[in-house]
């Protein structure tokens, strides 16, 4: 039996279950990922009763909005905050620089050693120097407590560097040809040809670079101390440690008006929201350039 789709082609009865199916199933499975989030939406917005009495799952109830008042004007929550944006914007910044310097010469056959220098990247994704060595080369370089310690150790990722990578292979030799017929060197032909033909691959890579360090608190947990060096994460984790006292995690001085309808729990998943927000905004930008720059980056030929 056939069935006739929309632009002519025949599909089979069994394509139709299984393109059904998958419907089905991601679909399914979307909605068992976002069911959560909006129960931290539903949460924060609802009052103190109805929260500490387990009403509230997918609907506010008795909306009020003291709860991300009380947060956003917390001292710990701002500080926390600007400490995760230096990270992540310098992090990214960097990571993106040192990856693409990296990816550009190992995509050019003619490098001497290439094979043996991609072998000895791939090494390092399987086999690291461990957290105690690790720690300690961070203390003798006196990195530990200081805001570099969380993202220098992390400016390259082998797997985003061979994405770059086989994304400059599949760049047409040609373009660098005639840039070096022109006099251009390797630094210009990068910075003017090879980079603006590269922005979905730089900026899908920048995304997975941006989230990893917004999403971050191990590092932070190992090397930071300060209170004031704590990165939004750190802050969130220490907030759960016990919910009983979310109320003096959260320092500085309390709100009394906006706290006096908000239970520990609608503080945490107003945190949670806050916190989500800044990160989730980059994706709109980005989207457009996210699947071509994976499906080319990762696919030579």
């Amino acid at each position: 039996m056939k069935w006739k789709t929309t632009n002519g082609i025949q599909d089979s009865l069994g394509e139709k279950i299984f393109t059904v199916f998958n419907y089905t199933f991601f679909i399914l499975f979307s909605l068992t990922t976002i069911f959560p989030f909006i129960n931290l939406i539903a949460k924060s917005l609802s009052s103190e009763n109805a929260v500490i009495s387990g009403r509230v799952n997918l609907v506010p109830i008795d909306i009020q909005f003291g709860t991300y008042q009380y947060v956003a004007s917390n001292a710990m929550f701002l500080n926390a905050l600007k400490v995760s944006v230096i990270i992540t914007v310098c992090g990214t910044l960097l990571a993106l620089l040192m990856t693409t310097l990296a990816a550009y010469p190992l995509s050019k056959v003619r490098l001497r050693g290439r094979k043996f220098f991609i072998l000895m990247y791939i090494f390092t994704m399987l086999f690291s120097g461990g957290l105690i060595p690790t720690y300690l080369l961070m203390r003798g370089l006196g990195l530990v407590d200081q805001l570099p310690v969380l993202f220098l150790p992390a400016l390259i990722s082998v797997y985003n560097m061979l994405i770059i990578k086989s994304y400059f292979e599949n760049l047409p030799d040609s373009l660098e040809e005639s840039a070096k017929l022109d006099g251009a060197s390797n630094l210009t032909i990068l910075w003017r040809i090879t980079l603006p033909l590269s922005l979905p691959v730089l900026a899908t890579i920048g995304l997975f670079y941006a989230v990893q360090f917004w999403n971050d608190y191990f590092a932070s947990l190992i090397y930071i101390n300060t209170p004031e060096n704590k990165p939004l994460q750190l802050y969130l984790k220490e907030l759960f440690v016990t919910s009983s006292d979310a109320f003096l995690r959260m320092g500085g001085n309390i709100n009394v008006d906006a706290a006096m309808n908000a239970s520990p729990q609608s503080i945490q998943a107003a945190s949670i929201i806050l916190a989500t927000l800044p990160i989730l905004l980059v994706y709109p930008f980005l989207q457009k350039y996210f699947v071509k720059g994976v499906l080319i980056g990762s696919v030579k030929g």
